[in-house]
């Protein structure tokens, strides 16, 4: 099974602008000065080498859209934020533009970071394309009506020219799609949220953002431990430092590192991967968190076999 990242910011994109480029060019330059390169240096090596990542790429700013890789014209999706547009246009390459796709897409809720990508998946404007959507809430199909109607956007829901189908889940209900068997389960968080476990070929994967584990119910929460049990990755929401989660952003429906780390690591997580980043985070302020998050991590009494930070673009094969 392969999951690949398209969007993985919490709440609205995150800003790259001039000032936050400098500082990776003036960080890339003081390691080149310190390493004593010329002309003779091979760039590519020393990009790859030498810079942390933090200075040679970027963990991205696109709100969160997930794939689970499905089989043929099938494509399993998770959440329509700005990442959902990479990945349409991705797609569209890749098919050369061509009909007769399935779209599968699974929604955690239907806050306004989960659904903007929407109006720019270009898919859902190809006739023979096929678009259906999953979840918990009753409510999916008027909200992404509402966000293509005057005075918000200027192509109506109705002028798309795929076909749409929307199906209602219940918590703790297990069904099929393109070969990978999947489980929904209700999650904590103002209006709910739901996560969900996909399961292929002995593999599985957790997709859990938007979901408030306080430190008093995370630990007794059986429910949850067993829901991630032995994932071979786990993508959690882990917005805030255990500090914002336990104070100023108490109650605001997003979990912290330290609580990722005990729950994955009492479900015997092998991969957690950290999700649903603060958007005013820059790239180093990204690393430290995950730095900070793997320094707790040796300290607990249980933790997942290793963890990374989410990432545009990243894929993961398990």
């Amino acid at each position: 099974m392969k999951v690949c990242i398209w969007g993985a910011r919490g709440s609205l994109s995150a800003t790259f602008n001039a000032e936050r480029a400098r500082a990776k060019v003036k960080a890339a330059l003081e390691i080149a000065v310190e390493k004593g390169i010329d002309s003779t240096t091979d760039l590519d090596q020393f990009i790859d080498n030498e810079l942390p990542f933090p200075v040679r790429g970027s963990y991205g700013t696109n709100t969160p859209c997930i794939q689970i890789e499905g089989q043929g014209d099938e494509y399993i999706i998770c959440d329509c934020g700005t990442g959902l547009r990479d990945l349409g246009n991705k797609i569209m390459a890749d098919r050369h533009g061509a009909p007769g796709a399935h779209f599968h897409i699974l929604m955690s809720h239907l806050h306004w970071d989960h659904v903007q990508g929407f109006p720019f998946f270009v898919p859902a404007y190809i006739p023979g394309n096929k678009i259906t959507f999953y979840g918990g809430h009753p409510n999916i199909e008027k909200v992404l009506r509402d966000q293509q109607s005057e005075p918000c956007f200027p192509v109506h829901f109705d002028n798309l020219a795929a076909e749409f189908e929307f199906v209602r889940l219940k918590t703790g209900q297990k069904f099929q799609i393109a070969g990978v068997d999947i489980e929904i389960k209700a999650q904590y968080h103002p209006g709910g949220s739901f996560g969900y476990r996909f399961e292929k070929n002995g593999k599985s994967a957790v997709y859990s953002t938007d979901c408030e584990h306080k430190s008093a119910t995370a630990l007794a929460d059986k429910g949850f431990v067993e829901f991630f049990k032995e994932a071979d990755l786990l993508i959690m929401d882990a917005q805030y430092s255990f500090a914002e989660a336990n104070s100023i952003k108490e109650d605001w429906g997003h979990s912290n590192n330290i609580i990722a780390v005990e729950l994955s690591g009492m479900a015997k997580v092998k991969t957690l991967c950290l999700f649903h980043q603060e958007p005013v985070r820059d790239d180093f302020q990204l690393q430290k968190f995950l730095d900070d998050t793997i320094e707790f991590s040796q300290l607990a009494e249980f933790r997942p076999d290793k963890i990374i930070m989410a990432q545009d673009g990243l894929c993961i094969d398990l």
